[in-house]
């Protein structure tokens, strides 16, 4: 009788089986690790622009809080360049962050909605949504930060100042 080299059809079917099985376990927690990653990349990215915006409104280049807060999120990039910094080209951000503002235009599943509230010839406050590009994809809560720092949590709709703070 000879010696058989190799595998049989059933032994490579069941180490197929096997994998299949590990891979419909592995899938479903890496899904959940990727989010809980964009939902923690989206707060420390709101600190960062709170922290920005902090320094904008210090800086006031010359004469602090001459300038208010920013106008737009871009303006606290560097798309004007950062030699000297200027009122639209703060440098305090980078510009991935600066433009993720469509959903077109994401940073790590979320983009982000900036509003500048006027009084006058500058601004004396700001809010900052960040809403998942994918709601169960990319991300399940939305949050929400203005010029007091604190951030909310929404996980069924956009976040506003008077959703509960993030803990």
């Amino acid at each position: 009788m000879r010696r058989q080299k190799g595998f049989s059809l059933i032994e490579l079917l069941i180490v197929v089986a096997i994998i299949l099985i590990i891979a419909g376990i592995a899938i479903p927690n890496l899904l959940r690790a990727k989010i809980a990653a964009n939902e923690a990349a989206a707060v420390s990215n709101l600190h960062t622009i709170f922290t920005a915006e902090t320094a904008y409104f210090a800086a006031g280049w010359s004469n602090p809080g001459a300038l208010g807060f920013s106008n737009t999120l871009p303006d606290l990039g560097d798309s004007g360049g950062c030699t000297p910094p200027k009122a639209n080209s703060a440098c305090q951000i980078d510009n991935v962050l600066a433009n993720a503002t469509t959903a077109a235009t994401p940073k790590q599943g979320y983009f982000y909605t900036y509003v500048a509230v006027p009084n006058g010839a500058f601004n004396i406050a700001f809010s900052v949504q960040a809403d998942p590009v994918t709601r169960g994809s990319t991300g399940n809560r939305s949050f929400f930060t203005d010029q007091s720092g604190v951030i909310h949590q929404n996980p069924s709709q956009a976040a506003s100042a008077s959703d509960a703070a993030l803990q």
